[in-house]
Formats: structure tokens, sequence, C-alpha cells
């Protein structure tokens, strides 16, 4: 019996101060760095789904509210190869925002 999400977390982000420091937080959150890459990170949960995709925003918005970086965070992420909508960090509230399709 398998009921442990696989999840792969994808982040955009320039001008990070200190790489090391964040990625610090997020291993002692659980998500391991994939090898070779760079904001990359993988990790098993046994939560909801919906638990899993709120504690990934939570992680990583503390991970960079502890962080200097001047350009942009964007984030994407996978639950068992099912993709979910971008993200992008908003410095004024501090907090990962839903990315917005542009209406056509």
């Amino acid at each position: 019996m398998n009921d442990q999400i696989e999840v792969l977390v994808l982040l955009e982000i320039t001008g990070l101060k200190d790489k090391e420091r964040f990625e610090k937080h997020v291993k002692k959150e659980g998500f391991i760095l994939v090898e070779g890459e760079n904001f990359v990170y993988t990790a098993k949960s046994t939560t909801t789904l919906f638990s899993t995709k709120a504690f990934i925003l939570e992680i990583f918005k503390v991970a960079l509210q502890k962080q200097d970086f001047q350009g942009d965070a964007n984030l994407v992420f996978l639950l068992n190869e099912t993709p979910y909508p971008a993200y992008y960090y908003d410095k004024k509230t501090k907090y990962f925002e839903l990315v917005k399709e542009e209406e056509k």
C-alpha cells in the first residue's frame, strides 16, 4: 500500500544572496536538492494533496522571508506527476500568489 505523494518543486529565483542558508532551511523541512539541478527539490508526503500544497507554499515562503534576494521568485510543483499552477512570490505581501493566466 503506497499512499505517499511524490513531490517535485522547481524554484526560479534571481539575486539570492545566501543559497546555502536557503537550502539549509528547506532541507530541514524535508526537501532534498535534486543532484545536478539548481533549486529543484524532491520530497515525499503522507498528507492530503491540499495539505501538501499548503505545506510547500509555507516552507518556501518562510525560506524566502529569511533571505535577501534582489530579483523575482517563481515556484511550480508536481504532486504525483500532476503539475499545479505556477506561483510568484509577492515581495509586498510576502506570500506566494497564483500566477493569473492572461485572458484572451
